[in-house]
Order: C-alpha cells, then sequence, then structure tokens
C-alpha cells in the first residue's frame, strides 16, 4: 500500500460515524491522553524496566498465573529467547512448530538465523497439532510451539481437550511447550478456561499489547522465575534493555484494564457478525463460527475493486464496513479478516445486511 493511499484509508477511517471492522484510528496526541488509564502520568518514568515496567510484569504475570513475566520490545525478541531456552535446558536444537505460525510466516526465520535452531513441522494442517502428531515426530524437540490462535489459518482455535492433550503429549516426548499468545487475550471465550489456566498447560506464554488489547507495542514473556532471569539475560544481549519503555508500558496497562474485560463481548458478537456477513452473495466466512473476535471473510470480487468500494462508502457515507482485501488462491475470490471490537457492537444482523446490499452495489461500478 502506498504512503498516500495509507494516508487517505487513515483519514476517512477516522472521520467514519460507523465502523463494523477495526477500530478507529488515533493520533499521537490521541495516544498520549490516553495512558492516563494505565497508570499516573506524574510518577517517575521507568529506569532500564522498573517503575510501569516492572508494575506491567506483575499484573501479566498475575493474570497468567504464573512465577514471573518479562517485558519485551518486540514479540520476535520474546520468542526467540524461549526457544532459546529450551534448546539449551533440553539439548536438541529443533522446535516442533506450524507452517503458518509467527516464527515461519512473520519473524523471518529467526530461530534458525539468530538462535541456529531448525524446525521440524508435526502437521501442515490449518489447525494446531495434535497430541498424535506430536507424539509421532520423528526427532528430539527442544520446545513444541502452539500458537493461540493460529492467526494465519484463520484465526482457529482447538478445543480445551485438544490443547490439553497436545500440552501433555509434548511433555511426555521430553519437550517443552512454548504458547505463541500473541492473541491470546481473545481465547478464553473458546477454550472456556481462564487466562491462568491456558497459561498452566505452557512452560513458556508469549503475550503481545498491542495486538487484541490495543497498546503502542511491546509483548511479555511469562513462566517461571528460572526463565525469566534467563529472559533478562538475554533480552539485554539482544539489544532489548532499553532505557525508557514507560509509553509503551502504560498504554499496555490502559488496554489490561479498559480492552481486556471487553473481549468476551466482542467474541460473542463476532458470532453475529460472521452469521449477517455469510448471507452476502457468494459470501464464504471462516471459521464459522468464529472462535476469536475475528475471522475470513471471503467475497466474489477482485480485491481492488473491494478495497475501492469500502473506501467510497467511507468517504461519502462515513461508514467503513470491510477493507484490506487481498487476492487468494481461490479463483474469483478475495479475502479480508474481520475485526470485532467496540465500534461493532451497536451493529444488528439488520444493519449488516442493509450496508452490505449498499456495499456490493458500489462493485457494479467496477
Amino acid at each position: 500500500m502506498s504512503h498516500n493511499t495509507r494516508q487517505r484509508r487513515f483519514a476517512a477511517l477516522r472521520a467514519c460515524d460507523r465502523i463494523l471492522s477495526g477500530v478507529q484510528p488515533t493520533t499521537m496526541r490521541d495516544r498520549l491522553a490516553d495512558m492516563d488509564a494505565g497508570g499516573d502520568l506524574d510518577d517517575e518514568p521507568d529506569f532500564y524496566g522498573d517503575g510501569p515496567v516492572t508494575m506491567l510484569e506483575e499484573r501479566v504475570a498475575n493474570l497468567l498465573g504464573t512465577e514471573a513475566a518479562v517485558f519485551f520490545p518486540t514479540g520476535t525478541m520474546a520468542q526467540q529467547v524461549a526457544l532459546r531456552y529450551g534448546a539449551d535446558r533440553s539439548g536438541h536444537p529443533t522446535v516442533a512448530l506450524h507452517p503458518l505460525g509467527h516464527l515461519e510466516m512473520d519473524e523471518r526465520h529467526t530461530y534458525a538465523h539468530l538462535s541456529d535452531l531448525r524446525s521440524t513441522w508435526p502437521t501442515t494442517e490449518p489447525r494446531n497439532p495434535t497430541a498424535e502428531e506430536i507424539t509421532a515426530l520423528a526427532e528430539p524437540v527442544g520446545t513444541v510451539v502452539l500458537e493461540l490462535p493460529l492467526r494465519n489459518a484463520g484465526f482457529v482455535l482447538p478445543s480445551w481437550d485438544e490443547l490439553a492433550a497436545a500440552s501433555a503429549a509434548a511433555r511426555a516426548i521430553g519437550a517443552r511447550v512454548h504458547f505463541d499468545g500473541a492473541r491470546m487475550w481473545e481465547s478464553t471465550a473458546h477454550l472456556a478456561h481462564t487466562l491462568s489456566e491456558i497459561a498452566d498447560l505452557a512452560d513458556s506464554t508469549y503475550v503481545s499489547f498491542y495486538k487484541t488489547i490495543g497498546g503502542i507495542s511491546g509483548a511479555a514473556l511469562a513462566g517461571t522465575t528460572e526463565l525469566a532471569a534467563h529472559a533478562r539475560i538475554w533480552r539485554h544481549r539482544s539489544g532489548g534493555q532499553v532505557f525508557q519503555q514507560w509509553p509503551a508500558a502504560l498504554s499496555a496497562l490502559a488496554g489490561l484494564n479498559r480492552e481486556l474485560p471487553r473481549v468476551p463481548e466482542y467474541v460473542r458478537h463476532a458470532r453475529t457478525v460472521a452469521a449477517a456477513l455469510a448471507t452476502l452473495p457468494g459470501a464464504l466466512v471462516y471459521p464459522e463460527p468464529p472462535h476469536t473476535h475475528r475471522f475470513r471473510l471471503w467475497l466474489p470480487h477482485p480485491a481492488q475493486a473491494l478495497n475501492d468500494a469500502a473506501l467510497a462508502l467511507a468517504e461519502e457515507e462515513k461508514v467503513w464496513f470491510a477493507a484490506g482485501w487481498q487476492e487468494t488462491n481461490v479463483p474469483g475470490m478475495a479475502m479480508t479478516e474481520i475485526t470485532v471490537a467496540a465500534p461493532a457492537l451497536g451493529w444488528t444482523t439488520d444493519d449488516i445486511a442493509e450496508v452490505g446490499d449498499r456495499f456490493i452495489a458500489r462493485l457494479a461500478d467496477h
């Protein structure tokens, strides 16, 4: 996307009165004002990880029921530390992960380039591996990675019983269990268990602060005190011991205070939104019903035409429907990801059908 197109979309979305997918973008001034919800701006800033950063670490450890949590500037760095820890403790440099996971798709195979680790894939199916697939691994592994939810497969989750069985199978073969929980915040409704109950199935858990809860940036790696000590050493060695990170910490705390309690409501409403969108001509929704408050939507039109229609609807009617369309390997179908958050809660099935008809009608011009 060009800079001009991105700026045009930002302006159009910011001016919208109604938003079905996503949230209204904020300026830097908005974000600074929002930090009051995370802590007292008259307090001292952090100094290499104390103050609000420590407060955030303690909050995450409490939410996940772990002995400790360590703040990282990026999830990529946090995940590499977790995998290195597994390799060091087990003596096995192989990591079992999914080819659609963040480590393969979004982190440029950092585990291989920086830590000399290699991967094996328990499955290539668009879901997390099963207990049977983990048990059948042909070589010893230091860590088994499970992504909750598996974003690039459509934000899909296993059932609770499947997740518990996969965790037990990993431990039975002598591997650590690591949850790539960038969006684990939104997984509790489908799994019908609390964050601490979910994290208890893993030896380490990574969570993101800008995904789901809307922080500026940052992540945490949670687990034992031994893991935390290792993580702090390798965070420093990796260049993550930043002088001050109070904006990221306060915005994360604000998100935990404001957004996290509302996520189950978003997940429930996503089921209504998905069912309504599935009635559009030629539409496909996956998964149906959604496992989280995010899901995928396909329509039988070119991606550019759909993006143009979405932008025109926003600029002319102040309504944001669904944008970010991409071509797919399904002939004639384009796909986008729908995120149901606070702005979508007021949309009824009838609202979605009525605006959807107007959106589709705009495609006739292409």
